[in-house]
């Protein structure tokens, strides 16, 4: 009782998460400014460029320590979810086929809202002093797929001054073959693999929660790299990332408002009680910023207001959760590729842009429902040889932007599951038709035979 105390005299706005964002935003952008205007640069940074810098370095390596598990372990659970499902072929190349269907519509939408809006032209920059001026074709996209070692894991080192330096990468293409090939073994494999499946949901339940630690402490991230950025890039780096921003939001209504609901009426469905119904899980993915934080909201408004059964649920709400992201894995880094190339002067060709396309499908189980968003913006400029140096100037406007695509990955992750058991003749109708009332976030039980369950709703 003691231990709460404290908190519970602090205001409300103080202790939100939102707020805080908003805050360390400003922060960040004063700091950035005042070690812009005290002679900080990009190749002679000052005491306090450097300080940002570090700080939002720092994050950023935060984040990418979790990519390899997380990927790994997250694509290995959502194959062996199959086992629980009956009629499980069928209904499992629906859902991914709808999955990439959505996913290519989305990621077009993206790319064609970066050529319209043009939000990283005309800031002057140039492409950083590493960069070999090398984009991404058919082969090497291809070999890329072929692991060099179990999970594609590479080592270089660079002499300098007389020094060695050896740095450690990864090809994320690679460790997601090794974990469908990992996975399916598994699923043939049968009662023997058991222990192994359930260490990787151990494991992956692990790695989520270090990232929700790590993601808790994103205001400190958000000072450096907004402060960074401004501090190395000056105003054209504030108007670029604001036009984006912009362009994002735009991108995430156009699906979420236009064509989600063109699905919904082509199946013969309400529009209205698809909204009313998937409208609570897209408010706490919203606010949460997380579709697996959401999922168990996801999960149950899918069953109980869209009338999806549950024993499909539970396999398609949870793929969907780590490998349906529309706005992660499509939108956001059509539009970020974009951005990256007009920023630092580089013209994408034809080809670069079927690149986006495939790699924002075939990648979109590397999401994992947490900072997919930054795993999907490097493995689509990885492929395209594009800066990486973008996705440390992206990463500070990350915050705003993520609310907006976690709520389109959590309506997503219930409209496929719906559309694919309307389809397939699955769908209960009355219970997708009904009133909504209740309270989503309650903890009662819910059988899988009681079907006259109360629907769930947001007050």
């Amino acid at each position: 009782m003691s231990n709460s105390a404290p908190s519970s005299k602090l205001p409300k706005w103080m202790t939100s998460f939102g707020p805080q964002i908003i805050a360390a935003l400003i922060v960040g952008l004063v700091l950035g400014l005042i070690a812009k205007y005290t002679g900080s640069t990009a190749e002679e940074p000052n005491g306090l460029g450097r300080f940002l810098s570090i700080i939002g370095s720092s994050y950023v390596s935060l984040l990418r320590t979790a990519v390899i598990p997380l990927i790994f372990f997250a694509v290995v659970a959502s194959i062996a979810n199959l086992s629980k499902v009956t009629n499980a072929a069928r209904l499992a190349w629906q859902t991914l086929l709808w999955f990439a269907i959505t996913a290519l519509v989305s990621v077009t939408i993206g790319m064609l809202l970066g050529v319209v809006f043009q939000p990283g032209a005309n800031t002057g920059q140039s492409a950083p002093a590493d960069y070999e001026g090398k984009t991404g074709d058919w082969l090497g996209f291809l070999t890329g797929l072929v692991p060099s070692n179990f999970l594609g894991l590479g080592a270089s080192t660079t002499i300098a001054d007389g020094a060695a330096t050896t740095s450690v990468s990864f090809n994320v293409l690679q460790i997601l073959v090794v974990a469908i090939a990992v996975g399916v073994a598994a699923l043939k494999v049968g009662k023997a693999a058991e222990p192994f499946l359930t260490f990787s949901a151990s494991a992956l339940a692990i790695i989520q929660k270090v990232l929700w630690w790590i993601i808790r402490v994103a205001p400190i991230g958000t000072v450096g790299l907004i402060g960074n950025a401004v501090a190395t890039y000056g105003w054209d780096t504030i108007g670029a990332l604001g036009k984006f921003t912009v362009a994002i939001y735009v991108g995430l209504a156009l699906v979420l408002f236009a064509f989600y609901p063109i699905l919904v009426r082509s199946h013969g469905l309400s529009v209205k009680q698809y909204f009313s119904g998937v409208w609570p899980a897209v408010q706490l993915g919203f606010v949460s910023r997380s579709s697996i934080g959401t999922l168990p909201l996801t999960q149950r408004v899918t069953e109980r207001n869209l009338g999806v059964p549950s024993g499909y649920a539970s396999f398609a709400v949870p793929l969907g959760a780590t490998t349906k992201m529309d706005g992660c894995a499509s939108i956001y880094p059509a539009v970020a590729s974009v951005f990256v190339a007009q920023f630092f002067n580089i013209d994408l060709s034809f080809t670069d842009y079927i690149l986006i396309a495939i790699v924002s499908v075939l990648g979109s189980a590397a999401t994992a429902g947490t900072t997919g968003a930054v795993v999907m913006l490097t493995l689509t400029l990885s492929t395209l040889g594009l800066p990486l140096a973008g996705v440390g100037l992206l990463m500070a406007v990350d915050p705003i932007i993520d609310m907006g695509r976690t709520a389109l990955n959590v309506a997503g992750q219930a409209l496929v599951p719906t559309i694919v058991a309307k389809r397939e003749g699955i769908l209960d109708l009355e219970m997708y038709n009904a009133a909504r009332n209740g309270n989503p976030f309650a903890e009662d039980s819910f059988s899988d035979n009681n079907t006259n369950a109360e629907p769930v709703a947001a007050k």
